[in-house]
């Protein structure tokens, strides 16, 4: 069982291959408030949403000095589709390894139909500039979310 780092903990260090051909690390976050969203899988009607979601934030996270990043397990080709399709402005992180999934406590157990299996638990994190997690949201339901991480980014 992975546990979930929660308000208070240090944010787990990662280091990803993203959409764009760049990488992102936690260290690329150091000194800035970030807002951290994991996800199941590019072009999904929920995934999508949230993504389209934060993007369409992505200049008022910009103007408070929030950095936006989005973390599934697709590879980066496919994130580039994604970005490309929907015009997205958020970066995506790429990890296939499962590494930050597992770190971050967001693989865990699911279950449809009466079949359990292992996935992305839709999860965000907001980190303080100094690199603790200050507010987790699980099992986030996406109508109104990215909204309520930059008003919670905001009063950070």
């Amino acid at each position: 069982m992975t546990t979930t780092p929660d308000a208070g903990d240090a944010m787990p260090a990662f280091d990803l291959d993203t959409n764009g051909g760049g990488r992102i690390s936690n260290a690329d976050l150091t000194g800035a408030k970030a807002v951290i969203f994991f996800y199941p899988k590019d072009d999904t009607p929920g995934c999508t949403k949230e993504a389209v979601g934060f993007s369409a934030l992505k200049d008022e996270f910009d103007k408070a000095d929030i950095k936006l990043l989005g973390i599934s397990a697709d590879p980066p080709a496919k994130h580039d589709k994604f970005v490309a399709k929907h015009k997205l402005t958020v970066t995506l992180g790429s990890d296939p390894e499962l590494a930050s999934l597992k770190a971050f406590g967001v693989w865990a157990e699911k279950s449809m139909y009466g079949k359990k299996y292992f996935g992305i638990e839709r999860t965000t994190f907001l980190v303080d500039a100094g690199g603790k997690i200050a507010q987790v949201w699980r099992k986030v339901k996406v109508p109104g979310h990215a909204e309520e991480v930059l008003k919670a980014a905001k009063a950070l």
